[in-house]
């Protein structure tokens, strides 16, 4: 099927209102590892077009979610429990807005990189992007939270995860069902932060 043919995944994520069919990745890993609880404070890096934001929302209850993104979310409409900040994570501005939002119970990170076509130039990119939310983290994440990002197979996964084993109780891959066959994407989780 090629990818600008709706799947049944993206067909479902429109019927329930969501953007994106990524939605159901963070939905599996939910299911499985159990990231998300009431009340949680999460924050989504890389949150455009909104579909993990506007799961998470929905997930924490009377929680809150923090989400940030170069880009705007595309949602039919904001739930009360989502704050949005357009900008770099790494401005002042930002880093001011997390500061005084923090610390996180979750940090969450579907972001990727603008794909080349070159798998070593995106793999190196996609790593990249997980060094940054591995520096969010440390900065922002309370002790005993949990991490899910997005890193691009063929890279520094496995360097990645001993970092992860290393800063969390329990670290693990992740590949969801609802993956695409043909994407070389994963996901590290890390549960328990160590601090």
């Amino acid at each position: 099927m090629a990818r600008d043919t709706p799947d049944h995944y993206t067909q479902r994520a429109h019927r329930e209102g969501y953007p994106a069919r990524s939605v159901y990745k963070l939905q599996e890993a939910q299911e499985r590892h159990h990231l998300l609880k009431p009340g949680n404070n999460v924050l989504d890096v890389g949150a455009s077009p909104g579909s993990w934001s506007a799961y998470a929302a929905k997930a924490v209850g009377n929680g809150h979610v923090y989400a940030l993104d170069l880009n705007p979310l595309n949602l039919p409409g904001i739930p009360p429990n989502l704050e949005f900040i357009q900008g770099d994570v790494f401005s002042a501005e930002v880093q001011t807005w997390l500061a005084a939002r923090g610390p996180f119970d979750v940090v969450l990170s579907d972001a990727a990189p603008s794909t080349t076509g070159n798998r070593t130039v995106d793999t190196a990119r996609s790593s990249g992007l997980v060094d940054m939310v591995l520096e969010i983290a440390g900065t922002h994440l309370r002790v005993g939270g949990n991490l899910m990002v997005k890193i691009f197979q063929g890279g520094d996964e496995q360097e990645f995860l001993r970092r992860f084993r290393a800063m969390f109780l329990t670290a693990k891959p992740f590949k969801p069902k609802s993956s695409r066959k043909e994407s070389f994407e994963t996901f590290l989780i890390g549960l328990g932060f160590k601090a």
